[in-house]
């Protein structure tokens, strides 16, 4: 299984370049695409190619959106090979932005993970799970989290996040990011 990110922000911000790094580590380099960016600074984590995913055609893909009508389960899994994902930072409430930017363009079938908004590497992972046999009702998940970023202050991500080991799965540096972080 090849997974595909189409990156659909205007660079390679801090929290994307922790995030692909994440998804790489738990993937493999090997079974990663980073399509639509040129960044020389994601080549550790996987390929890089420059064009769209609206330009390319992948053979048994499928598209992972949470607004698509079917839930992505082990059986529907086997039968695809690539799985795009949209390289997106979410908004509170969700604009549905993988479907405006991304699923609406491609001839590919489109699945959800459940309803509720996930970043991308907690999305790569869950799918990766899935296509290795685990049913979504069998992995643990906390709607949103509060990081402590300050004394006083915290910071909430609406998203929801898989629970390994009793914790939220976060990628690696992600708060320490968000602790130097100048405004929000």
């Amino acid at each position: 299984m090849i997974f595909v990110i189409e990156h659909l922000e205007p660079k390679v911000f801090p929290w994307c370049k922790l995030e692909y790094k994440h998804i790489s580590k738990w993937v493999g380099k090997r079974n990663l695409i980073f399509t639509n960016t040129k960044s020389a600074m994601l080549k550790p984590f996987g390929k890089v190619v420059a064009k769209s995913i609206k330009q390319l055609r992948f053979d048994k893909a499928c598209v992972l959106d949470p607004e698509a009508k079917q839930t992505l389960t082990p059986e529907i899994a086997k039968k695809y090979n690539y799985f795009i994902f949209g390289g997106i930072l979410g908004d509170d409430p969700p604009k549905e932005r993988t479907k405006v930017e991304l699923t609406q363009f491609l001839p590919y079938p489109s699945f959800n993970l459940g309803k509720d908004q996930m970043s991308t590497d907690t999305a790569v992972i869950v799918t990766k799970m899935v296509c290795d046999g685990k049913k979504l009702s069998e992995l643990k998940f906390q709607q949103g989290i509060e990081l402590s970023i300050a004394v006083g202050e915290d910071v909430h991500l609406p998203y929801k996040y898989l629970i390994i080991n009793r914790k939220p799965l976060l990628a690696s540096g992600i708060v320490e990011m968000l602790r130097k972080q100048k405004s929000f």
